[in-house]
């Protein structure tokens, strides 16, 4: 399989030598055991000669990673099949201070302040599987200012500190316009964002969303089934959710990873649409009709319902439930498969071997997958063997 998806991966690649050490050093993340440095993928693949030149091939080479994202995206349309481009938000803890974009920040999911990168990647997705197709590294001011530290990363001039809200967008709106990727729905995790930006940003291009939300953020109903709520004042996300409670029904879904399986609960759905509020380019998206979700999982009341707003204004509530559980598969996928190919085992300086590593990893990560699907799917093992 690394053979077959390597003549699609690296056709960019204007020299022989320059694809056949990308396929040396995705079939290192496949095989390596521990630590997928560049010095063990290199004793792996061609002893320790081949060291200087796989770490010149990741870190100081020429070649452009971009067309092989692409190309990794086109590969794996078809092959999923993709349902939706899921955005994930990760973190990658580092040890010390010198490797790109590194710095001392706050982490909600670990209630505490780390040393790490900052990472957005957007993932193609499906109910059974997914895999990551592109990246973005989060600079912090420091990195941006301090121009020693550019130097030595090689940040290009046109890297500058951007918004989580806006790197999410760009990466969306760039996969679907400028790679002419299938325009499917974009899942994120926006209780970190700043919600009418991706809306409007989105919506103008005519990409569907389906974003998990605080339960602050400000609707006003427009459901008229939600009598006394129809066209008052703005709502609290949470406030409009209780005020639904009679209107929810029971679902059942497959919920990823080792802690899942059948699940039951309850699904509510009101639509809604934004307040106005700032003016200029944010309000033209505030008449938008769009679709609440409140989504409560059985057997725990103790649990606030998962609050997601939606453009998908006519689809099914079974489809929209699919699609709430695709943040969870992709976040069980990194842990599962992204980890252990070496997705944050990049320790070096180098802006462009970040990108470099990462996008490797990511078709490491897509031959582990399908071989999987094509494994479980009776394809034999030929076809599934991931290093051939």
């Amino acid at each position: 399989m690394l053979q077959e998806i390597s003549k699609s991966l690296f056709a960019s690649l204007p020299r022989t030598d320059q694809r056949n050490k990308g396929v040396a050093y995705v079939k290192g993340l496949l095989k390596v055991t521990g630590r997928k440095s560049i010095r063990n993928i290199a004793n792996l693949v061609g002893g320790r000669a081949t060291d200087q030149s796989l770490h010149h091939f990741i870190s100081e080479s020429t070649w452009d990673w971009m067309p092989v994202r692409q190309a990794l995206s086109r590969y794996l349309v078809p092959r999923l099949p993709v349902e939706a481009w899921v955005v994930q938000n990760t973190v990658i803890r580092k040890a010390g201070q010198h490797s790109v974009g590194v710095d001392r920040r706050f982490v909600p999911a670990e209630g505490r302040v780390l040393n790490a990168q900052q990472a957005v990647s957007v993932w193609a997705a499906s109910g059974g599987r997914s895999s990551p197709v592109d990246w973005g590294l989060h600079l912090p001011r420091v990195w941006i200012d301090d121009g020693s530290r550019r130097s030595r990363a090689s940040i290009p001039d046109t890297a500058e500190e951007e918004p989580l809200t806006d790197r999410a967008a760009n990466l969306c709106v760039d996969m679907m316009t400028e790679w002419a990727m299938p325009v499917r729905p974009v899942v994120l995790d926006a209780r970190a964002m700043y919600v009418p930006t991706i809306v409007n940003r989105l919506g103008r291009r005519g990409i569907p969303m389906m974003a998990r939300i605080d339960e602050s953020v400000p609707l006003v109903v427009t459901d008229p089934a939600l009598t006394g709520h129809h066209g008052s004042a703005k709502m609290q996300a949470w406030e409009v959710a209780r005020a639904s409670n009679g209107y929810r029904h029971p679902v059942r879904w497959h919920q990823p990873g080792v802690s899942g399986g059948l699940w039951t609960g309850q699904l509510a759905t009101v639509t809604v649409k934004l307040p106005s509020g700032r003016p200029g380019i944010l309000r033209s998206g505030t008449g938008r009709p769009l679709t609440l979700v409140a989504l409560s999982r059985r057997g725990r009341p103790q649990d606030v319902p998962q609050l997601w707003l939606t453009d998908l204004t006519r689809v099914k509530p079974s489809v929209l439930l699919t699609l709430c559980t695709l943040l969870d598969r992709v976040e069980d996928d990194y842990l599962q498969v992204s980890k252990a190919v070496g997705i944050e085992d990049y320790v070096g300086r180098s802006f462009e071997g970040w990108h470099r590593h990462m996008t490797l990893a990511s078709a490491a990560h897509a031959i582990t997958v399908l071989a999987a699907a094509a494994a479980s799917a009776g394809q034999g093992a030929t076809g599934a063997q991931l290093g051939t």
